[in-house]
């Protein structure tokens, strides 16, 4: 919930503004402002007073206590046009909230948080649960200092500036095994003794909600270093494993760990969950990497099972028994077939939520309660790393159709791939650290697979396109060469049959469709048979691609299909670079249309046989009946 304060007249309308515009986010605070600060601080996620700074820092002072707890606050000035994210720009989400604000009460958002300011990633904000120095490291960051990155395996992390490289040899060291370990090989040999400096222990991180962060991260692929190698400088490690954290280390966690559970009815709480964090700390490995837990069906509801996953603040993923049970797994057992048929829960479950190259870290494991049989079982599986492709559509052209959507996947995206002159466009939106791979024109096959292989080895990847990225683009060939193994985003965007109809008023108001007239990758016969269906179905029709200097006939011969179900009258729009400073657009008719007008950065959009100009415009009616009774 976030709190309003205001003090004057003028606030209080700037604040009731807001509250109409967020009415289920919102709570107005009335009274003396000290006492409305002081309760909305208790109480509230975020603050937004419509105060002066100095006046909300003195309000503020003696209620701060920790900032990974204190809520984020956002100062708005008594004429509206500043919106100041004054305390907890990251932990407290203030700096999100200010632009949202700006954007709600058309005022500046004022944001001074270093890494916001320079366009470096700040290491809290990447989505992940993290440990360790992150003020030191950030610092570095920022200075420009050396910092290693180190990982276990990629993930698609954002784009890290240059002085953040990988280490020459470099993994995350990996903690001396046990005393006593039986297999020095196998997961136990992760498990840290009690280190000096202590390590980022899982069993005592804070709970995450159940909503908790997802993966998101990037770039460069870290190869292993020495055990126990040392690391001068700073570094961001990004691991799953408990590991040692020096003065200048930050431990990243990303949801890698999926942790199947098995329990009988009336398991407790108590049991699963301590079940759960023993295995973890065993194998030692870090809670917060746990993604989710997973579990038959039949066990959807079993209060233990929902408890632990509500304590690791994870979901739980369930499946049918029939599932589970084709999934081959080490130590089937005819306990959990007899009880809800499948010969594994924990085990199979968790192999199933990893997915494709899942790997079984921790075998299954039965709780140990004293005087009674044991009521839960659990398993570990570290999943592969996914990688991540954002397909994104920019728009015609112009930077204000280039959706915020597709503004931050451009700025979360370590690995850019696009056609040169598109790249051109959006260079200024990128981070610094982003890497570029532009090509040219006829090259779109590669440019897909290029951004398919960049995803595949756990990047983000930003493929662009003009227009929407669906249509006549690169979703399309890029969907093509994706497989289950990586994610898949879709930005979309203003295609230029849509920036054109804008610009000639409405001739998109009733059923429309879009043919490239290009046969370089369709046969002709199959362009002319859905030019026909389309005139003898009386659609609104839109050209993509209608004529190059190589390709000069086929916009006349669509246009002769058109004419012989439609009127010489019919209004016609041709638009050239929609949205662009260059742009130009006229309406002329089916009969009076030039040909040799139109290029390949042109739009044709023919009216059906109810299309009119109406004052200059291109309008087709929807056909609503109230407009039928008042034309009568």
């Amino acid at each position: 919930m976030i709190g309003l304060i205001s003090a004057t007249a003028a606030g209080a309308s700037a604040r009731d503004r807001l509250a109409t515009a967020w009415p289920d986010r919102t709570r107005v605070y009335d009274g003396p402002v000290r006492e409305a600060v002081e309760r909305a601080f208790a109480e509230c996620d975020q603050l937004v007073c419509f105060l002066a700074t100095g006046a909300t820092v003195r309000l503020l002072a003696p209620l701060l206590a920790d900032k990974s707890t204190d809520p984020g606050v956002v100062c708005v000035d008594e004429a509206g046009r500043y919106a100041v994210s004054l305390l907890g720009g990251h932990g407290g989400g203030a700096n999100s909230l200010a632009t949202e604000v700006g954007s709600t009460l058309c005022a500046t958002p004022v944001i001074t948080t270093a890494t916001d300011a320079t366009g470096i990633p700040g290491l809290d904000t990447l989505g992940l649960p993290f440990e360790g120095a992150v003020a030191t490291v950030t610092r570095a960051m920022l200075d420009e200092a050396p910092v290693t990155l180190r990982a276990d395996t990629v993930w698609p992390l954002p784009p890290l500036p240059p002085n953040v490289t990988a280490g020459v040899a470099g993994g995350v060291p990996t903690p001396p095994a046990r005393p006593g370990g039986d297999d020095p090989t196998g997961p136990a040999a992760d498990a840290a003794a009690e280190p000096s400096p202590r390590p980022a222990d899982a069993t005592t991180a804070p709970r995450r909600p159940l909503d908790g962060p997802t993966a998101h991260a990037p770039q460069g692929v870290p190869t292993p270093s020495a055990p126990g190698a040392v690391r001068p400088g700073a570094a961001v490690l990004v691991s799953d494993r408990v590991v040692p954290l020096g003065p200048a280390d930050v431990v990243l966690r990303p949801p890698s760990l999926v942790v199947g559970v098995g329990a009988s009815r009336g398991a407790g709480v108590d049991e699963v969950y301590g079940l759960v964090v023993d295995v973890l700390r065993d194998a030692g490995l870090s809670a917060l990497s746990v993604g989710e837990l997973a579990t038959v069906d039949a066990k959807a509801d079993e209060r233990g099972i929902v408890g632990a996953a509500a304590e690791l603040g994870v979901p739980v993923r369930t499946y049918p028994a029939g599932v589970l049970a084709s999934v081959d797994v080490p130590n089937p057992s005819d306990a959990p077939l007899a009880a809800v048929g499948t010969p594994s829960v924990a085990e199979a479950a968790a192999l199933a939520a990893a997915g494709r190259g899942g790997e079984l870290l921790v075998p299954k494991r039965k709780s140990s309660p004293h005087g009674r049989p044991a009521m839960a079982t659990c398993a570990v599986v570290r999943r592969a790393p996914r990688g991540r492709l954002a397909v994104v559509g920019l728009g015609p052209g112009a930077r204000d159709l280039v959706t915020p959507r597709a503004v931050a996947e451009l700025r979360r995206a370590s690995v850019l791939v696009g056609l040169d002159q598109y790249v051109d466009q959006i260079r200024d939106l990128l981070r610094p650290g982003t890497r570029v791979i532009e090509s040219g024109l006829g090259r779109e096959e590669e440019r897909a697979r290029t951004a398919v292989a960049e995803a595949r080895a756990g990047h983000a990847v930003a493929l662009i396109g003009s227009g929407d990225a669906g249509v006549y683009a690169m979703a399309s060939p890029a969907l093509a060469e994706a497989a289950d193994d990586i994610e898949v985003v879709g930005v979309p965007g203003v295609t230029a049959a849509l920036a054109a109809a804008a610009i000639l008023g409405a001739p998109l108001g009733h059923d429309h469709v879009s043919i490239s007239l290009s046969d370089l990758h369709t046969p002709w016969e199959v362009i002319e048979r859905r030019v026909r269906a389309a005139a003898e179905a009386d659609i609104v029709v839109t050209f993509y691609n209608p004529r190059s200097r190589g390709r000069d006939w086929q916009l006349p011969k669509a246009l002769a299909l058109l004419a012989e179900h439609r009127t010489g009258t019919t209004p016609v729009g041709v638009v050239r670079n929609a949205s662009r400073p260059d742009g130009t657009s006229h309406l002329t008719t089916l009969a009076r249309i030039d040909p040799t007008t139109v290029d390949m950065m042109t739009v044709v959009t023919v009216g059906n046989t109810a299309t009119r100009e109406i004052a200059g415009r291109m309008v087709t009616p929807r056909g609503y009946r109230w407009q039928s009774e008042g034309a009568r």
